[in-house]
């Protein structure tokens, strides 16, 4: 208009929708009604893309894909060998602080038997009763001293040292409470003579007479745990060397703990390994005292093998068993599974001290090295070697899992298994303990001794002095980090399946676009039209024209395409031109399908 010019029409392709529009000659190839937007010119690197767009889909889903395979099949593996770099015991670790000192908080409840009738005890026709008393709760504060580092091996060697704090409100009772029990003292030195000769033998007997000693003691509980109290034949043991290197005592004092609060000398000296190497080991024994033998026991028997306690191998499996090593009994424990159990929301595999772990060779062959020269019916374990020759026999609580042989002896006691049972619930892939129950009771072999007087008419009694039960719990907060390591496995295995599954669409995308635009054509090309015949285009060359010729209907599947803008609907009647000033735009448009009109007749 503003060079007075004829408003000249052509028509000319929109490339988006792939439909023709009548354009003005100012606006040409200038979208007016199309929704969809044409193409920019760009930079070349722009046109590259354009133009090699189908291309790069199909490279980024074809990494992608190879990426989620590869994933999928060695994410398990990568996980699992971060695992193990945090798990692997080192200076400066993660796990290291845990490992020197635990952050749980131990409990130790101490019971004591009290015998109600030991003036009857030669009475062959009665039997001992006993009271059970307790529990006495001690908190245990772990710590590991002397540490040395043994990278040769893939080693640590430390001592154990261990501070107790009484529990009044945890506990059944004072530390005042007055027991009757047997005296352990006097039994031992008896049970020390028994082998030897007769000379020797009868120093005993004067010094059991001489000092008065009796069948049974009265003393504190206090007097019986930690603090200890003096007795007369252990002055006389350390103080005459009659006795040769035969008899050792190394305390000046008795008592079940005694010397073992804020000491770090009783246990011994532990050398374990820490996964550096090979992480299946970690936490296991390598040496006690320097000595991968005990000495304690024949054979197998005596090898120090089995975890410390603080770590336990990784990757179990169901139907398994672990061994942990004691050194208060100088062996190794073997623990068996028995079934899969919740802790604090973390699976874990349940690990029993079975018929199999006190067994002395009375139903499993291999164990009859622990006899220690009299083999016992099974339930009991002869640990007099490790205690200095006093006749010490360990077995569970009120003889839980043991032959009913010891049972009979005794008015008392009852075994209970979930009061009495010995286990460890371990995180099965970390090998991290959730729960762990250790209980164990220290009896005393009383039987005739000849040549001592005192024992000369008693029965043969395995009389249980004491028992006691170390158990701990995970925390929620360390139960929440284990459970968040399946969850992450899982995410990794989601993550690379993700991975697949969207680099194969965009791998497909294109080739399953092509078969379907070609089944579109073939269907656009066989659709007939209103006169039997193609739609053909046509050219204007303005507004007059347009309007003078006759109105023309585009028929696709019996439908007539009608949508423009610029034509004005009338009931019952064909669309008519919608004049410029009704519509406010400079030109009038038309749409056919694109499908019907070739590109060589657009107008350039």
């Amino acid at each position: 208009k503003k060079n007075k010019k004829k408003n000249k029409l052509h028509l000319t392709a929109c490339r988006p929708c792939q439909y023709f529009h009548i354009l003005t000659f100012k606006k040409s190839c200038k979208q007016i009604f199309c929704k969809k937007k044409m193409p920019k010119k760009g930079s070349s690197l722009k046109k590259w893309q354009q133009s090699n767009h189908k291309m790069i889909v199909g490279i980024i889903g074809f990494c992608l894909g190879i990426f989620g395979v590869l994933c999928g099949m060695f994410w398990e593996q990568i996980f699992n060998s971060i695992v193990e770099k945090e798990m692997t015991l080192r200076p400066n670790s993660q796990v290291y602080d845990k490992w020197k000192n635990p952050p749980l908080a131990l409990s130790l409840d101490i019971y004591l038997y009290n015998w109600t009738n030991p003036e009857d005890f030669t009475n062959q026709s009665t039997k001992p009763i006993l009271e059970q008393l307790g529990p006495y709760r001690f908190t245990e504060k772990q710590d590991k001293v002397d540490i040395e580092w043994n990278p040769l091996n893939a080693t640590v060697t430390y001592r154990k040292k261990s501070d107790f704090y009484f529990d009044a409100e945890g506990s059944n009772g004072s530390l005042d409470d007055v027991i009757v029990t047997l005296n352990a003292v006097a039994l031992s030195a008896a049970g020390k003579a028994k082998r030897w000769n007769s000379v020797r033998r009868n120093l005993v007997d004067v010094g059991l007479k001489l000092y008065g000693q009796e069948m049974s003691i009265e003393r504190t509980v206090d007097e019986m745990l930690f603090t200890g109290y003096s007795d007369d034949m252990l002055d006389m043991a350390r103080a005459m060397p009659l006795f040769g290197k035969e008899v050792e005592v190394p305390f000046d004092k008795f008592g079940w703990f005694y010397t073992r609060n804020g000491s770090a000398d009783l246990t011994g000296v532990f050398n374990v390994y820490t996964g550096a190497d090979d992480i299946s080991k970690i936490g296991k024994m390598h040496t006690w005292n320097f000595k991968q033998h005990t000495g304690f026991f024949r054979s197998t028997c005596g090898l120090v093998n089995g975890s410390a306690g603080e770590f336990h191998p990784p990757y179990l499996k169901e139907n398994g068993s672990i061994e942990l090593f004691t050194p208060d009994m100088c062996r190794t424990i073997p623990l068996d599974y028995v079934e899969t159990t919740e802790i604090e929301g973390v699976l874990g595999f349940k690990y029993t001290g079975g018929a199999r772990s006190i067994d002395n060779g009375t139903l499993y062959p291999e164990n009859a090295c622990f006899c220690g020269g009299e083999c016992v019916p099974s339930g009991v374990m002869n640990i007099s070697s490790c205690r200095f020759g006093s006749p010490v026999f360990m077995s569970y609580p009120h003889f839980y899992n043991a032959d009913p042989y010891y049972l009979q002896q005794l008015e008392g006691l009852k075994p209970e298994q979930d009061k009495h049972e010995f286990y460890i619930i371990l995180d099965p892939r970390t090998g991290v303990a959730l729960e762990v129950a250790a209980r164990f009771q220290v009896n005393m072999l009383v039987e005739p001794i000849d040549g001592i007087s005192l024992y000369e008419d008693v029965p043969r009694v395995y009389f249980p002095l004491i028992w006691f039960e170390q158990k701990v719990r995970i925390t929620p907060e360390l139960a929440s980090d284990l459970q968040l390591l399946p969850k992450i496995l899982m995410g990794g295995q989601i993550f690379a399946c993700i991975c697949f599954g969207v680099g194969l669409i965009l791998l497909c995308w294109y080739p399953i676009e092509i078969l379907c635009t070609r089944q579109r054509s073939v269907e656009l090309k066989s659709m007939p039209t209103t006169a039997g015949e193609n739609v053909k285009q046509t050219k204007f060359t303005s507004v007059e024209e347009l309007k003078n010729r006759p109105p023309t209907n585009v028929v696709l599947n019996n439908k007539t395409l009608d949508s423009s803008p610029l034509l004005e609907r009338t009931n019952g009647k064909m669309p008519t031109i919608v004049p410029k000033s009704e519509t406010n735009e400079s030109v009038a448009t038309v749409t056919t399908a694109a499908s019907a009109v070739s590109s060589n007749d657009v107008n350039e």
